[in-house]
């Protein structure tokens, strides 16, 4: 299903509240709101956030799990202009402050369980002027009375494509999370491209029914649960990802399609006494993140029996811009170890380090040039000059195209370590080691896990006449970073390569647990 009268999110919901307003369009832990609910809620938030004085091109954050108030909260400020800034909620602190201060938020929706950590910090933040609290536990919350006494009639707010609408933090190169400001066209972009191609890599149908499973703080996860919203389908939430909630919800709620990352599908094929039977109802899984292993692959045909199609973006695409097709996931041929190919109207070039294209087959930097890409690192003008030139962003992957335009990724420009999807930045994680009293210095690489494609690998040097154990080392930095960033092994060492200016040989480090494998990421 295809609608191409929609061009921004501001519009999705009140073309199907209008179509079919009695059409459920999520349920989130047997919770169930309809399109035209859905559509005068929002309306009431983007009416409330307009009355307490947030206007168009504002940011406002959001911290908290997935739920129905998320997407009620993301549509009410399409409407009205404002940018949202969704927080991933497995921060810590330190980190959250920063995405507050650095985006400049004037109000937080919070849920209970990080109410704190937000009024702990608000008194330091003097542009977050008001703390809107989420309670699941109570009709009348926070939120409620945010939206009291408030009308749900449209606003007279007119968005266009180009208008921001989301504001994604990425890790940073500097230890610092950028900011990534996508614009409405973002959502919409590769599902224009698609139709004008005729091409069905990422198709809809009336009775599908979607799971949303990634977060929506990552653009995996915002962009997936727009894809249904505009078809109009019915998006069954999680609120939180676990491998036994997924199965259940895929079973019982007749789910025909969803996104993921490898290791989600992994932990979904573990589960005790899964078969065929719990998952009859798929009729196609989009994955991306890490690259699939031939052995799940070949367990995913087995049991979840529906097409496979593998997808490769960056925050700063707007997800996806290149594809493998359900086609040529077969197990043992070559195309299994491709990122994939573009997706139609989607350009690709391979660049040396002075910027010039490359011979097929030779290594060099991915660049794509997609109508989805991002609109800007926000207040970073620089990095943002850097990374996007002349139309084209600089991926900072390596990898070559093959003479059929298939895309293979070799290696990482960056040092970026990806671990079961999420993106880790070594320079936050050496920032936070650190900061440790007996850390003289510190260097974090990507090693290969097989459970969640890479894991964090930190070398320490000590000051002298200092010690400190790796359990030490790792109960410090889970004060300072989110779990998920936390290296799994410390090595304590003598002194750390770096080159004559002074830089990390990274590669060096690397070398001994990557010299066995064929790609040198996972």
């Amino acid at each position: 299903m295809y609608y191409p009268q929609l061009q921004t999110a501001a519009d999705t919901l009140p073309f199907h509240a209008g179509r079919v307003p009695e059409q459920a369009a999520i349920r989130c832990e047997g919770r169930e709101v309809t399109y035209g609910a859905l559509h005068r809620e929002s309306n009431r938030i983007a009416r409330a956030l307009r009355a307490h004085g947030v206007g168009a091109g504002a940011r406002v954050g959001y911290l908290g799990k997935e739920s129905e108030r998320y997407y009620e909260i993301f549509f009410g400020c399409a409407k009205s202009g404002v940018v949202l800034v969704p927080i991933n909620w497995r921060l810590a602190p330190d980190e959250v402050d920063h995405v507050l201060r650095d985006s400049g938020a004037e109000l937080l929706f919070v849920e209970r369980d990080h109410l704190d950590v937000a009024e702990q910090r608000q008194p330091n933040l003097p542009a977050l002027r008001q703390i809107v609290e989420i309670d699941r536990e109570r009709p009348e919350d926070g939120l409620a009375r945010f939206k009291d006494g408030t009308s749900t009639s449209d606003l007279d707010h007119v968005a266009r494509p180009e208008d921001p609408v989301v504001q994604l933090y990425t890790s940073g190169t500097t230890g610092l999370p950028k900011g990534v400001v996508l614009a409405h066209r973002s959502f919409f972009g590769i599902r224009d491209l698609l139709a004008e191609h005729g091409v069905d890599w990422l198709d809809w149908y009336p009775q599908d029914r979607s799971l949303i499973s990634i977060p929506g703080f990552h653009v995996a996860g915002i962009w997936w649960a727009m894809q249904g919203f505009n078809a109009g389908v019915l998006n069954v939430c999680m609120r939180m990802f676990t491998a036994h909630d997924a199965v259940t919800l895929i079973r019982e709620a007749g789910i025909t399609t969803t996104l993921a990352v490898p290791s989600m599908l992994q932990m979904m094929l573990a589960e005790n006494g899964v078969s065929r039977e719990d998952f009859a109802t798929l009729r196609m899984i989009n994955y991306g993140g890490s690259p699939i292993s031939e052995t799940l692959l070949q367990r995913c045909q087995e049991i979840f029996d529906c097409d496979l199609s593998q997808m490769y973006g960056l925050t700063e695409s707007g997800n996806c811009a290149i594809c493998l097709p359900p086609e040529d996931h077969v197990p043992g041929s070559p195309r299994m170890r491709a990122a994939g190919k573009p997706y139609p109207g989607v350009s690709v070039k391979i660049v040396d380090s002075a910027g010039r294209p490359v011979p097929t087959g030779e290594v060099g930097e991915i660049c794509v040039r997609t109508p989805a890409v991002m609109l800007e690192y926000w207040g970073l003008p620089e990095a943002t000059a850097k990374t996007l030139v002349d139309g084209w962003l600089h991926t900072g992957d390596a990898g070559y195209l093959d003479a059929d335009g298939y895309v293979y990724i070799a290696d990482r420009i960056k040092d970026v370590i990806i671990i079961a999807g999420e993106n880790v930045y070594p320079a936050e994680v050496e920032n936070a080691l650190c900061k440790h009293p007996a850390v003289a210095e510190a260097a974090v690489v990507g090693i290969p896990d097989q459970r969640w494609g890479e894991a964090a690998h930190a070398f320490v040097t000590l000051r002298p006449g200092s010690s400190a154990k790796p359990r030490e080392l790792m109960l410090f930095v889970r004060e300072l970073i989110a779990e998920f960033k936390v290296p799994t092994r410390y090595e304590i060492v003598d002194v750390i390569p770096r080159n004559p200016s002074g830089k990390i040989l990274r590669r060096k480090l690397r070398e001994q647990f990557w010299a066995d494998q064929d790609r040198k990421v996972n």
